[in-house]
């Protein structure tokens, strides 16, 4: 994703990306929302499978994009303390060996 492989931009820090479930390819997959500024900091929004609805309402994304310019402008103090009070989940994946870099938000 960081290298611009999305399916769709859709304003506001707000990217769908599709996602395909094994055995089901991307057709059947899943789509999520993901806010980013497309660098370091990536907050998963909303997924949902293509069977379930088709797409968003443009009222769900203005608030998803409401809550991506929240989410973005966090400090990295802001972020420990919702981290810390369950508010939000940290992910890491595991670090490849001849990479070095901060797994922080690192999709």
């Amino acid at each position: 994703m960081r290298d611009g492989l999305l399916d769709a931009d859709l304003g506001g820090h707000v990217v769908k990306k599709r996602i395909a479930v094994s055995g089901r390819g991307k057709r059947g997959g899943v789509r999520t929302l993901v806010a980013t500024r497309l660098a370091k900091r990536w907050f998963f929004l909303y997924g949902f499978s293509k069977n379930e609805r088709s797409d968003i309402s443009t009222n769900a994304l203005r608030g998803f994009q409401e809550l991506a310019k929240e989410l973005l402008g966090f400090d990295e103090r802001e972020l420990a303390i919702a981290v810390a009070a369950g508010e939000l989940l940290e992910l890491k994946r595991e670090q490849d060996k001849s990479k070095k870099s901060d797994v922080r938000g690192d999709p």
